[in-house]
């Protein structure tokens, strides 16, 4: 289906589905929205529903007709995520079903505006529950180890257990949704990608991604496989433990990563010296060492040496299982960027297309 006809078919209120050829079709599936309906649900984008801006666009908080609550991800008219994007969230989103992702419930295409209507969190995005500290404060070890776990199994479900094999390829906090009662819920699928079931591993010439997130196999080589969704897994366990961002740390004098810090203390036999404080009053000490381990396992250099989300989850869920001894984590992103040629704007801060590997 052609952009243009694409856009003719979606610029009236409807439900769609999705063929098996991936086209959206008319059904009771999901709903498609006027942008007059989204228009009036978020006062007309105000700053006052604002719930926070990302790469491809702001985030507003809605209230439909009917008096249910929305959030309503509306993609930037410069931004380089496309009608293939666009369409590529609603046809992976469509088909999935799971408590720990979040639900789309519809969507609305007209002239420039694309538009994408999902379940309310809440609690926000998870990057603003970690990295705050008044917010950490009031929280305790059981609760972070929940939101742990709850990603682990979505995760886990997008790689192995739905009837599609999906790669996320953009997992971290920001994309990490919170509901009333702190459920993790994954979101933002537009950059996903859907593997055969024989299919262990592809390769892109346009890697998309974020800074402090991305797998050095997939930044350096474009290549991608559930282990690089492992690596992202892997530093945002090991932020939840610490508090602290992977991109920025090397504005510390503690080492020019997150990971090579918690590479650092755990070598010294001081990783306790690597959770937040906060943290530990609430934990067996024990415990959150063994999540630190299973952190620095997910994010080895060599994507053979992680572990698949299966393994994840049953590490997680046993205190008696042996854990393989960690390795060397991989090399720290640059900032210095290579934008895509294609590109008609820059993205946002720490979003990136093509980025370099720096050595330790």
């Amino acid at each position: 289906m052609s952009e243009r006809t694409l856009l003719q078919e979606l610029t009236t209120p409807r439900h769609v589905a999705v063929t098996e050829e991936g086209d959206l079709i008319s059904s009771e599936e999901l709903l498609f929205m006027t942008l007059a309906s989204i228009r009036v649900a978020t006062d007309d984008f105000s700053d006052t529903n604002k719930l926070g801006q990302g790469g491809f666009g702001a985030v507003y908080k809605g209230v439909l007709a009917d008096g249910n609550e929305v959030a309503v991800k509306r993609l930037s008219r410069k931004s380089w995520q496309g009608i293939e994007e666009f369409k590529n969230e609603v046809v992976l989103i469509a088909k999935l079903q799971h408590k720990n992702l979040v639900r789309l419930l519809g969507c609305a295409l007209e002239g420039e505006e694309k538009l994408l209507i999902y379940e309310f969190m809440s609690n926000k995005s998870l990057d603003q529950l970690i990295f705050d500290p008044e917010k950490r404060s009031k929280l305790d070890w059981k609760t972070y180890n929940g939101i742990i776990n709850g990603i682990a199994r979505g995760l886990l479900y997008l790689h192995e257990e739905s009837r599609l094999k999906i790669i996320h390829r953009d997992l971290k906090p920001n994309n990490v949704l919170l509901d009333h009662e702190l459920l993790a819920k994954i979101s933002d699928f537009g950059m996903a990608r859907i593997f055969s079931e024989n299919q262990n591993a592809a390769n892109t010439k346009r890697v998309v991604g974020t800074y402090g997130y991305m797998a050095p196999e997939y930044a350096m080589e474009g290549l991608f496989s559930v282990k690089s969704d492992v690596f992202s897994f892997g530093v945002i366990l090991l932020e939840i433990i610490s508090g602290k961002r992977n991109s920025g740390f090397y504005q510390t004098e503690l080492a020019p990563t997150l990971l090579a810090y918690a590479w650092r203390v755990w070598n010294e036999g001081k990783a306790l010296d690597f959770v937040d404080p906060v943290v530990l009053e609430s934990c067996l000490a024990s415990e959150v060492v063994r999540c630190m381990h299973i952190g620095l396992l997910c994010v080895q250099e060599n994507p053979e040496h992680r572990p698949t989300m299966s393994a994840v989850m049953l590490l997680l869920g046993s205190e008696s299982m042996v854990l393989p001894q960690p390795k060397q984590p991989a090399f720290s992103l640059s900032r210095v960027l290579r934008l895509d040629p294609s590109s008609k704007t820059n993205p946002s801060e720490n979003e990136i297309i093509f980025s370099e590997i720096l050595p330790r």
